[in-house]
């Protein structure tokens, strides 16, 4: 059974709403940012809006500041938006070469991609698809490699975090 928001809640939806679309319109790209909890070993996160209306799945990167996350993200959606179609497996680097990063299949998209899934519609079972975007350390080591530098929270592995 659906329960229906409350007259204040479902008017604060609305202009969110409003705002992602006229944002997608204007840029190709709204990107939704997430703070975490470095007390609570919860990672930031960020992710697209408007590239699976492209035929595309969105793009997630965690562990990054919003200038960061956006920067990347922002770049790799242009790149969409020209033609690319990232798969699993591809490195890719952006900000002139100097974010390196590995596409990633998500598992659980619905578990972390709500606003998305809000504009399109989808239920979290009938999720948008989602690619992340795993970077490298400063040897060039990505997360799950031995001797990679970061805690293992900050980057987890597509289908270990959920934002429920």
């Amino acid at each position: 059974m659906t329960q229906i928001p409350e007259p204040a809640l479902q008017a604060w939806l609305d202009r969110e709403d409003r705002h992602t679309a006229q944002v997608i319109r204007r840029y190709g790209t709204y990107i939704q940012y997430v703070s975490g909890d470095e007390l609570r070993a919860e990672p930031s996160f960020a992710y697209t809006v408007g590239l699976f209306g492209l035929g595309h799945a969105e793009l997630l990167m965690f562990g990054v500041c919003p200038h960061d996350a956006a920067a990347v993200l922002n770049e790799l959606s242009a790149r969409v938006r020209d033609g690319a179609d990232f798969a699993p497996g591809e490195q890719l680097t952006a900000g002139d070469g100097t974010w390196h990063v590995r596409v990633e299949a998500v598992p659980n998209p619905g578990s972390i991609v709500f606003a998305a899934n809000r504009f399109y519609q989808r239920s979290d079972e009938a999720s948008v698809p989602v690619l992340q975007l795993s970077y490298a350390d400063d040897d060039g080591r990505f997360p799950g490699e031995a001797g990679y530098a970061e805690a293992p929270w900050v980057q987890p592995r597509p289908g270990e975090f959920t934002a429920l």
